[in-house]
């Protein structure tokens, strides 16, 4: 069953520019105050300068004023749900703590886990 953040999530992943991998996909984040923020994955020739889709849904929702998140859903075409990568991991610990994550895929399959199962014993400021 998608709920609204998933559709949300499943819906932005067609506005991905990913014309070199051809690997789209779209992340919602819920706030606090129930707004929903949205990204997808934006590449560049370079790679390097590539945005991944959770990335640019937490820094839209910083860039709107938004500084406390309930959930986000990860959205690919993949039969294996996709996990974000270590730095987007590294993003949503700093702005998001150990938000529920919700994976799902095109065919509606979809796995709900806390980021501190993916990323145990993350950095933080705690440790400056």
């Amino acid at each position: 069953m998608t709920d609204s953040l998933q559709a949300a999530a499943l819906a932005v992943r067609e506005n991905a520019h990913a014309p070199y991998s051809k690997f789209r996909v779209g992340a919602a984040l819920e706030d606090t105050g129930g707004r929903v923020h949205t990204g997808c994955n934006v590449e560049n020739a370079t790679y390097g300068l590539t945005l991944c889709a959770e990335r640019v849904a937490v820094f839209k929702a910083i860039s709107e004023g938004a500084r406390e998140f309930r959930r986000i859903a990860i959205a690919a075409d993949t039969d294996i749900l996709t996990p974000p990568c270590g730095a987007c991991r590294q993003i949503l610990w700093e702005f998001c703590g150990d938000i529920e994550m919700v994976l799902v895929n095109l065919h509606g399959k979809s796995e709900t886990l806390r980021l501190k199962e993916l990323f145990p014993r993350a950095f933080d400021a705690s440790f400056l």
